[in-house]
Formats: C-alpha cells, structure tokens, sequence
C-alpha cells in the first residue's frame, strides 16, 4: 500500500476512546501526544512495522534530530538526569510489574540500542517506557484500520507521561517547542522512509 504523505497531531480521544491494552496500566499517566503517522499496512503487518520504526539506529535521522539529542543526553549525564538511580526499578517501578498475565506472555524483543524497554506486543499495540529523573515515559504505537483504505491499517504514536514533581513538569513544558519543531518533524519523515524500505523489501 502507498504511505500518506500527511502527518499530524491528532485529538486525544482518537487514543483515549479506543479499548488499548496499555489503558490497563497507565491510569496515572497524562496523555501528552497523539499523532498520526505516515505508515499504512494490512491487517497482518504491524509486528513488521514495530521492527522498522524500532529497529536499527539513529543514523537515518536528520541532523538536527542527531543533535537535539546529542545534546539532551550530554546535559544527562551532566545533571546526572540519567542515572540508574533514577530509572526503572530505581526511582520508580516498571510497568511491566502491572502487566495482566496475558501480556506478560506477549513481550516485545529488547533492544541494545534503544534507551526504551520494551513492554508488550500484540498484533495490535506495542508499548515501551523510559525513566529518568525528570519523567517515567510510555511510547505507544497502534494499528488502527483506515477508514480511507479498505482492509488497511495505518499507524499512530502515542506518548504518555508521568512527571517527577515541579522538575518533571517544568521539563515538559520547556522541551515541548523542540518536539513539534524539531524531534516529531524528523521521527515522521524517518518512520516513513523506513517503513518504505521494509514495504520494499517484503514484495
């Protein structure tokens, strides 16, 4: 199927109003972000699609997105926002530890790469957190069917936090211009492009 080429933000009830899982397990989380993206896909291809948003590393991403990061994670470990003192198990408690049995049984592939762990995967939803000392975080991608293309699916990405205190919420709020401006700009385009690549490669 041809990816759309438009992609936006989009209303939180298109989240909230759909049964996910991962309600089940993020009741005191804020709904932070909701977009669509630009990946379209049968019925049987989300667990492809997972593995090619979440696979590989950083090196397709614009530089701009390269650096914004580059810069985050050096001002981590100069604040010491990165610690393991302050990540999963630590400051705070993983989400894993809430999952119902049946998802427990359904967990997604770990990876090295990535500073998210993975939580579950279905053929539906994937789900993953990061903690750190501003924010315990939740990625959540869904496959939802398109109603602008019979029989297909296409993607959303969902972002649930919960912040740490006055920090965390200041936090949010002084990233939140280089998100829209910067980071889901190029994550976009990016998924985009790799889901192409993994469309070609599958025919």
């Amino acid at each position: 199927m041809t990816t759309p080429a438009p992609t936006r933000p989009l209303p939180s009830g298109v989240y909230s109003g759909r049964p996910w899982r991962i309600h089940e397990i993020t009741e005191d989380f804020d709904l932070e972000d909701v977009w669509a993206l630009p990946v379209q896909g049968g019925a049987e291809d989300f667990p492809r699609f997972v593995e090619s948003m979440m696979g590989g590393d950083d090196r397709d991403f614009p530089v701009a997105y390269r650096f914004l990061f580059a810069v985050r994670w050096a001002l981590g470990r100069l604040l010491g926002a990165d610690k393991d003192e302050h990540g999963l198990g630590q400051r705070v408690t993983s989400l894993s530890e809430r999952l119902p049995g049946d998802l427990r049984d359904q967990p997604a592939p770990e990876r090295d790469v990535s500073p998210f762990h993975p939580l579950f995967l279905t053929d539906r939803e994937y789900a993953a957190e990061i903690a750190n000392r501003t924010v315990h975080g939740v990625l959540h991608l869904g496959w939802v069917e398109d109603a602008d293309a019979s029989g297909g699916y296409s993607a959303q990405l969902s972002v649930l936090v919960r912040p740490n205190g006055l920090v965390g919420e200041a936090y949010m709020a002084l990233i939140k211009p280089f998100r829209y401006l910067v980071v889901y700009p190029a994550l976009l385009r990016t998924v985009g492009r790799r889901w192409e690549t993994a469309q070609e490669v599958a025919r």
